[in-house]
């Protein structure tokens, strides 16, 4: 029996589009069924100042499929010299919607993210004064720091002394992945938010590990324990206003992924609506998968909500996607939610 859902066209508080070939190959993917994102500043160069939040902005204009319609909310790369004027002006014109926090080291292009957060402290209560919300990657980077524990140790020693240093600074935990997280952002007040990806609802360390390495399930932060995981799906479920989406979608050609060394990322944008209904209903939690993707993540940017709508249809047979997306720059590999996906946008 066909089932359907009507949602308010979702939003994504995370998102990586890259540049030049990749970006135009993956921006159709994401521009399909979404109407707005935060666009991940750590390209290289990174994204600092206001004008190249604007340059950035007009290629992924550029680059979008005629008759499309979103809008990319541009971010800036937080830096050590970063100039506080500088930000507040991007603030002022409309451009800038954030300021995203790379602890130096953490992931993907983030060498020129932050060591001494001392340097930095003009440009946070400049932020807090003007209301400009600051995106974090949750993670210290101390090599003596299990990665699995780099987030909880981060919250403790980084996160929260910054938040009592800067009161009004409003914060968006991004991509949180244990039940540390959730707690910390469900205690945090109005000025906290949090992002939960569409993967780390899905997968749980063994999905990487267990039966031999799956780079394409390798990203950062990297998925925990079950427990964390199931901890991560009763946030999103909740309908509680911290929690929204941010896919954290990055994508990597294959011979990145597919490496010694390989690339951080899950590649999403194609089929995370599919996915998140899927889980959704498993939780028994349809009727808050509105909240999730489309009115707490506006709510805490103070933008309003899309007034036009999608429409999730589930059949009986499952939908087929495909297995990637061919790129001028490569091939990138869709995410294999490992079930089949019932669940599909027709409108």
């Amino acid at each position: 029996m066909t089932q359907s859902l009507t949602l308010r066209r979702p939003d994504d508080w995370h998102l990586h589009l890259r540049d030049g070939a990749m970006l135009q190959g993956v921006l159709p993917e994401t521009a399909r069924h979404f109407a707005r994102a935060i666009i991940m500043p750590n390209l290289v160069p990174p994204v600092v100042t206001g004008a190249q939040a604007a340059a950035y902005r007009d290629r992924i204009l550029a680059a979008l499929p005629e008759g499309a319609r979103f809008e990319p909310l541009m971010v800036l790369y937080l830096t050590e010299d970063s100039d506080p004027a500088d930000i507040r002006a991007a603030h002022a014109s409309g451009l800038v919607k954030s300021v995203k926090l790379y602890p130096a080291g953490a992931t993907t292009n983030s060498q020129s993210g932050v060591r001494n957060f001392d340097k930095v402290r003009p440009v946070l209560e400049a932020m807090a004064e003007i209301g400009l919300p600051l995106c974090v990657h949750g993670e210290v980077t101390a090599s003596e720091v299990d990665i699995f524990d780099r987030e909880a140790v981060f919250i403790d020693t980084v996160l929260d002394p910054l938040r009592r240093a800067t009161p009004g600074l409003r914060v968006v935990m991004e991509h949180i992945t244990t039940s540390q997280g959730v707690d910390y952002a469900r205690a945090g007040g109005p000025d906290l938010g949090a992002t939960i990806t569409t993967h780390h609802l899905i997968i749980n360390r063994n999905h990487i590990l267990a039966g031999g390495i799956k780079p394409h399930y390798y990203c950062l932060p990297v998925a925990k324990r079950e427990t964390h995981r199931q901890a991560l799906r009763a946030a999103a479920t909740s309908g509680d206003a911290c929690f929204f989406l941010g896919t954290d979608s990055a994508p990597h050609v294959d011979a990145l992924k597919e490496h010694a060394c390989g690339c951080a990322g899950c590649f999403t944008a194609t089929n995370t609506m599919s996915c998140l209904a899927h889980v959704f209903e498993e939780m028994g939690a349809l009727d808050r998968l509105e909240a999730f993707t489309s009115l707490n993540g506006p709510a805490f940017y103070r933008l309003p909500v899309n007034e036009a709508t999608i429409r999730l249809v589930k059949h009986d047979a499952p939908h087929a996607y495909p297995d990637k997306i061919y790129t001028e720059a490569g091939p990138v590999t869709v995410f294999n939610p490992g079930f089949p996906l019932h669940w599909t946008v027709e409108a």
